[in-house]
């Protein structure tokens, strides 16, 4: 299908929306902390999947047959509510309650498809088994859209995981992309000194997915990865992104991981970005 260069400086201005929102509720969050590094990393991703590959926006949340977004790295959920707001797919108010009490934001997205979110998600390691059933639902259902589910990389030590990386392509889902946010860092440190999974392309090759290895925060690799539409079997895109991608003080520093937004950094954080904003997403 391809990307035009017009699209993909309207995907750039989404992204930068949606960093203010992230920084904005990181912000909002206060003394409670959020998880910035993780929701920084994979806004990209999001951006091109909600404003290119997917047509959840267009079809609307109660159309059976549009695609589905699984957020498996629950912890990255700032990302995720700042794609639904900028999709029109989430009420933007909802920005100012992130972690309040008795808001529909918690620090993991709980489902609220009213507002965009199509699954809950918290511990890690569940969302790809998930997508697994729904793929196989949406087939039983003659439904031909596709389920997208949104992984860590540090996720992808739990053991289920591998289990649903062996199960897919015996499902021969070829209605299932799994998207690997390669960002090289997990709660207590680098992934290579925890748990090292090593090349995930070419072990996912060899479990019989089809894999394509990209920049993640390049959207003309993303948008070309993720039209792929494989026949019989799975589709996987490793996507090589920066943890804490867009504020100089959050890019490869894990103490980022879960943080609190002081003003100082907020401060900051809104200069970088005004620096670099294209001011409005172009007509």
């Amino acid at each position: 299908m391809g990307i035009s260069e017009k699209n993909i400086q309207t995907i750039e201005a989404h992204c930068n929306n949606m960093r203010r929102t992230i920084l904005d509720m990181g912000k909002h969050a206060g003394s409670r902390g959020a998880h910035m590094g993780a929701a920084l990393s994979v806004v990209e991703i999001l951006s091109t999947l909600y404003f290119h590959t997917m047509n959840t926006a267009d079809a609307g949340m109660a159309s059976e047959d549009r695609d589905r977004f699984i957020m498996s790295k629950g912890h990255g959920c700032l990302g995720y509510y700042a794609v639904l707001m900028e999709a029109g797919l989430m009420d933007r108010s909802l920005a100012e309650t992130f972690e309040d009490d008795g808001s529909l934001l918690l620090g993991h997205p709980v489902q609220n498809r009213e507002n965009g979110i199509e699954f809950t998600n918290g511990s890690l390691g569940m969302g790809l088994g998930l997508g697994i059933g729904v793929a196989i639902a949406m087939k039983k259902k003659g439904i031909s859209n596709r389920v997208f589910a949104l992984l860590g990389d540090g996720e992808c030590n739990e053991g289920s995981c591998w289990e649903a990386f062996m199960a897919a392509p015996n499902f021969h889902l070829d209605n299932l992309v799994a998207i690997i946010d390669q960002n090289g860092f997990q709660l207590t440190g680098p992934n290579k000194d925890i748990m090292y999974i090593g090349d995930m392309q070419a072990r996912l090759s060899a479990f019989g997915w089809e894999t394509r290895d990209v920049d993640g925060h390049d959207i003309g690799q993303l948008a070309g990865a993720l039209d792929v539409r494989p026949e019989g079997r799975p589709l996987a895109v490793i996507a090589h992104t920066i943890k804490g991608k867009g504020f100089s003080f959050s890019e490869n520093n894990n103490a980022w991981h879960h943080a609190v937004v002081t003003q100082k950094a907020y401060d900051q954080g809104i200069a970088e970005l005004e620096g670099t904003s294209t001011k409005e997403v172009p007509q």
